[in-house]
């Protein structure tokens, strides 16, 4: 049962920090990326959907995304939820494609994104923490059971701190490397 455990626990602070990785993908740089507006989610028809699924999302330039739907029925929902985001753009519609042009980010705003990249990273921490906290007292309650001795309770504890200092260094290790990014001019 330990082993269960440790693995779920492997498996969950993993796809904690996919879920990072993820979030990341989607902060601006300067720089376009489909990643900054793929995931924003349309009202098609009265069904929340993802603009990826809607919509071809293009980088023709450096400095600018070109969203071209498939139904031009959806334009105006686009626009909506461009704005609607936290994403920062203003969208320019022509009639079948709506244009976002990525404006050179200023120190300040650098430093907000930045801010934001460690937020997101602390939450992570903490998420990967509290899987570290259920992982212990899964493994102090078998050790209470009588299913596990003290020692292999002690080892187990040792291996989820292991993982857990693991994680976290991936953590940081992103962190440092998304900002990095996001400084760069």
């Amino acid at each position: 049962m330990s082993s269960e455990v440790l693995a779920s626990t492997e498996r969950k602070m993993a796809r904690a920090i996919e879920v990072l990785e993820r979030d990341f993908v989607g902060v601006r740089t300067g720089r376009a990326s489909p990643s900054v507006v793929e995931r924003l989610m349309v009202d098609y028809y009265g069904t929340q959907t993802p603009l990826n699924q809607l919509a071809g999302i293009s980088v023709p330039e450096p400095h600018q995304i070109v969203i071209q739907p498939w139904d031009r029925a959806v334009l105006g929902s686009i626009e909506k939820a461009i704005l609607k985001s936290d994403v920062g753009l203003t969208p320019n519609v022509d009639g079948t494609v709506v244009r976002l042009n990525i404006p050179p980010l200023t120190e300040e705003r650098r430093k907000d994104i930045v801010r934001g990249v460690h937020k997101r990273m602390e939450e992570a921490r903490v998420e990967v923490r509290n899987l570290r906290r259920e992982a212990a007292d899964a493994l102090k309650k078998e050790e209470r059971d009588g299913t596990i001795g003290a020692d292999e309770a002690h080892r187990m504890l040792d291996a989820v701190q292991k993982m857990t200092d693991r994680h976290i260094d991936e953590i940081d290790q992103l962190g440092a490397h998304k900002e990095h990014e996001v400084l760069e001019v």
